[in-house]
């Protein structure tokens, strides 16, 4: 699945997106704080910290660690802030 990061995680990643293995946000996340260092005071154990969202395929917002996700998900990490 498919990872793209907006804003502040983004400036945090270094990096607009990447590609991940899981079958749960949680797991997602628990990856990305392994495979990104810079990324990992934001997120708290299994769940973004506060100041961030995310947003499934860019129709739901999700929170919860157990939310499934399949190989064709898109996954938006962005601040919760973010928006006009």
């Amino acid at each position: 699945m498919r990872v793209e990061f907006f804003g502040v995680p983004r400036q945090r990643a270094g990096i607009p997106a990447m590609e991940v293995d899981a079958e749960t946000l949680g797991q997602a996340l628990e990856t990305l704080a392994d495979r990104i260092p810079s990324l990992r005071e934001l997120i708290q154990v299994d769940r973004l910290h506060p100041a961030l969202t995310a947003s499934l395929n860019g129709d739901l917002f999700v929170s919860d660690p157990q939310t499934q996700l399949t190989q064709d998900d898109c996954v938006l990490i962005l601040s919760a802030d973010a928006g006009g």
